[in-house]
């Protein structure tokens, strides 16, 4: 059947018991007596009748041993929730690091892994490039000792903004090594974006390179590196890897410089040479390199800050979402061995840059079990339509994560761009970051995984590097579908009054019941914008209100309607609409801004922004292609307006609060609901009329 004609209400995927009986999940379940996907959720998440401990208890303590991830000593206990699921302490007082699990065990002498390919990277440019646990162990341990060099310690932040390359990985694990919080930012992000984070976790220490590579072209990366630091301040030390060969050619340039017969030569040249501050900046190859490729792995208590990943929200200002040892450790090991069902001839490719949870989420789960990750450095369509394609056939990929945006984008070129390919070794495909048309997911399903692997479609978030609602592969399939719970997460379906509403398949708000190892623990600011964020909704009894719309249908399937606040997701990434507001007020025109998202049939969503401009400026397409291009440089190409429309005043709150809801609302030719709380109600007409 056509996709376009395909009833979403059907299943569509039915695995065969062959398949079932195959997974990491079932097996699972046969030890444990569990008999049926129902019960399994109800044993992993639920309090059940009979048994002493929480079934969230149960299963995240039985899981360490399963799974076989190492503690350097033991914990007390699983969980000590005295202070509530709010601030659970998860495995209190154990001794773990990540890097531990992830590399130092699979490169030891004497294993079987020491060899094996951790990662298979390809560039833009057709180059490819394997690294070997054994390599990417020396590698790591050169960045811990370069750390070290510098001062850093356990509990001090550094910064990766980076292009994906295989470094990447080794910056991150070294961090993870020495103690420091790796603060992973996004390679796309403009100038103000990038300064705001670095501002927020004051890194001493940044990691960048000089540029990557993008549709055919050079992007390059020290100089916005270099206005971020100079706005955010804290960067003392800048190393920087030479992706495009710049460094030699630099060093040359400034030999013949020496020379006056070559002075106006190397002139010319330096006008494409990475910008420079020499008592900051260092060479990846001087300052990683040349260091010493042994250290001794840090043993850390299992809440150790491991990460500080940051989500946009919609006050402005991004959350600092701050990630442990033990709980990031144990979250994505069980979400791709379960959910993705991780073998040892896997090959797993999810597209996402290191700056996104995505990429921490894909190294560290597959890292755990000595699993292969494929890495893409370029654009999704470059030289051809079936990069991808071409990629999964040619290094027989098994698993591809990619997001609907992505998918509906490559959907727009004519099938044979897929059909051509030889797709045969894909096991499971997968999916994240926001809503599904069942248009794009038919075509996922049976162009690219041929009508038979499963989309294991998730949804969580960065603030538990994770999953709330993931399919398990054992399961039938509906498109659009995310399943169910995942395991280990006690989640439900509220109404406003905070009761349950899942099984009269009602839409209401997702919320979790209780707490899960890789929760934050707090937000880097503090605990006060934490609680108000997440558990101020529903405090009796308290619940982590997620922001999502979700349901489930009479046949037991899970669906989310997106986002309850008015965050920006834009291709599954999201920015605050405060964000995209102060880089509109930047321009000297513009007194206000209002950005709202509205549907969009590439990316999902896409921003709108209304400007109200200062007195005697006139309003010109000239002057909305500068607001459109101001955004894209300060947040990155995907957050620039889709449209700008001029307006003398916003709709507004008696406490001046501009309403974003009825903004979006007009714009998208909706009901505007209740207006009570607007003090200028004749601006609405004029917000519906703007050009």
């Amino acid at each position: 059947m056509p996709a376009e004609a395909h009833d979403e209400r059907q299943i569509v995927h039915e695995p065969s018991q062959e398949f079932v009986e195959s997974t990491n999940v079932w097996q699972f379940m046969q030890e444990h007596s569990i008999e049926n996907y129902d019960e399994l959720i109800e044993r992993t998440c639920t309090d059940v009748e009979g048994v002493d401990e929480s079934g969230v208890e149960w299963f995240w303590d039985e899981l360490v041993d399963y799974l076989d991830v190492e503690f350097y000593e033991d914990y007390d206990t699983v969980r000590d929730d005295t202070e509530g699921p709010q601030f659970s302490d998860w495995y209190p007082g154990g001794k773990i690091n990540i890097a531990h699990n992830t590399l130092d065990r699979h490169a030891a002498v004497d294993s079987e892994t020491r060899n094996k390919v951790a990662c298979i990277w390809e560039g833009e440019d057709g180059e490819v490039r394997e690294v070997t646990y054994h390599e990417l162990h020396r590698q790591a341990n050169k960045v811990a000792n370069y750390l070290e060099s510098v001062g850093i310690e356990t509990g001090d932040t550094v910064g990766l903004y980076m292009p994906m390359v295989p470094e990447v990985i080794s910056i991150l694990y070294g961090c993870f090594k020495v103690g420091a919080v790796a603060v992973p930012i996004f390679s796309g992000f403009g100038v103000d974006a990038t300064a705001t984070r670095i501002a927020d976790s004051e890194c001493s220490v940044l990691f960048t390179g000089d540029g990557f590579q993008r549709r055919g072209g050079e992007i390059f990366l020290k100089g916005a590196a270099d206005d971020a630091i100079e706005e955010a301040g804290h960067v003392e030390h800048t190393v920087v890897f030479d992706r495009f060969g710049t460094r030699e050619a630099q060093r040359a340039s400034e030999t013949r410089a020496g020379s006056e017969a070559t002075r106006e030569q190397s002139d010319e040249e330096s006008e494409t040479e990475v910008p420079w501050v020499d008592e900051r900046d260092e060479w990846w190859a001087d300052a990683v390199e040349s260091q010493d490729d042994a250290y001794d792995t840090k043993e850390l208590p299992s809440d150790q800050e491991s990460m500080l990943l940051y989500s946009s929200g919609t006050t402005g200002k991004p959350k600092g979402i701050v990630h442990t040892h033990a709980g990031v450790q144990m979250q994505t090991a069980k979400e791709i061995h379960f959910g993705f069902d991780q073998k040892p001839s896997d090959r797993f490719f999810w597209v996402s840059d290191i700056g996104w949870m995505m990429g921490p989420w894909t190294l560290i789960g597959n890292h755990t079990f000595g699993g292969t990750i494929f890495m893409y450095e370029g654009a999704p369509d470059h030289p051809e339509p079936d990069r991808f394609w071409e990629m999964i056939e040619r290094h027989k990929l098994t698993t591809f994560g990619i997001s609907p945006t992505a998918i509906r984008a490559l959907r727009k070129y004519d099938d044979e761009w897929v059909e051509k390919h030889d797709l045969s070794s894909l096991r499971l495909l997968g999916s994240t970051g926001e809503p599904w048309d069942p248009e794009s997911w038919m075509w996922f399903y049976e162009k690219v995984g041929g009508s038979e692997a499963p989309i294991i479609n998730i949804s969580g978030g960065t603030e538990i590097c994770g999953c709330f609602l993931m399919p398990m592969p054992t399961q039938p399939l509906k498109p659009c579908s995310l399943g169910g719970p995942g395991l280990g997460m006690n989640i439900d379906i509220v109404n406003a009054q905070g009761e349950s509403v899942a099984d009269a398949h009602e839409r209401g708000f997702l919320v979790a019941r209780d707490s899960c190892p890789s929760m934050t623990k707090s937000l880097w600011e503090g605990d006060e914008r934490y609680l108000n964020t997440y558990w101020s909704t529903f405090e009796n009894p308290p619940m982590w209100d997620h922001g999502d719309w979700a349901q489930k249908d009479e046949d037991g399937f899970w669906f989310l309607h997106g986002r309850a606040d008015d965050a920006l997701n834009v291709a599954g990434r999201k920015v605050g609409p405060a964000e995209v507001e102060g880089a509109l007020i930047e321009h000297e025109s513009v007194n206000q801004a209002a950005a709202v998202g509205v549907p969009d049939e590439t990316t999902g969503t896409a921003v709108v922004a209304y400007v109200v401009l200062e007195d005697g400026v006139d309003e010109t397409d000239e002057l909305r292609d500068e607001l459109r291009t101001l955004v894209g440089e300060e947040l990155g190409k995907p957050f620039r307006p889709r449209e700008v429309l001029f307006v003398d005043e916003f709709p507004k709150t008696q406490s001046g609060k501009i309403i974003r809801r009825a903004i979006s609302s007009l714009y998208q030719d909706e009901d505007l609901g209740d207006m009570s709380s607007i003090e200028n109600p004749e601006s609405l007409e004029e917000v519906k009329t703007a050009r």
